[in-house]
């Protein structure tokens, strides 16, 4: 009868973009594959734009560069999405920000897009990852790596 009273709910972190999800530890900068700034996850993109994973406050925003983002949950949960491999060498070209530092965020708002094209034409790899930078306290329960994602729908990561 009260088994479920003082269970944690998970919770849900959103596929940020469409694309296939995979494992950090696949992303070709070691900064990331090593996971020094914390775990996450990536995903190779199918289009140019990145969405909040879930709802927040923007916490960071690399106004020259416009590559990353950084949000924070109500629950304390502190996430990084970084667009690209070495694309802060662009100083902000071929990206557009639609966010602002303190501003609160729903799950599925629009944060920045990127132009693929440009990227490709640098030779610069546009797998998007998301880092866990601060759990709060919260534990990682699951991962969905492997699969072909949807933007505001699929399931990426799971923490209590």
């Amino acid at each position: 009868m009260f088994k479920n009273l003082f269970k944690k709910k998970t919770k849900i972190l959103y596929a940020f973009a469409d694309g296939i999800s995979v494992d950090l530890s696949e992303v070709k900068d070691e900064v990331f594959s090593q996971k020094m700034m914390g775990e996450g996850i990536a995903i190779k993109p199918s289009d140019d734009k990145v969405f909040a994973p879930c709802d927040g406050t923007i916490v960071a925003v690399m106004k020259e560069s416009k590559h990353a983002v950084g949000i924070k949950t109500s629950d304390g949960v502190e996430m990084l999405i970084h667009v690209g491999i070495d694309t802060v060498n662009l100083n902000g070209e071929g990206f557009e920000l639609y966010c602002e530092e303190g501003k609160t965020i729903k799950k599925g708002d629009l944060l920045l897009s990127f132009d693929r094209e440009l990227l490709k034409k640098k030779n610069l790899d546009d797998t998007t990852m998301l880092v866990l930078s601060e759990l709060n306290n919260h534990e990682i329960v699951g991962f969905n790596t492997g699969t072909i994602v949807k933007s505001k729908e699929g399931t990426l990561i799971e923490y209590i």
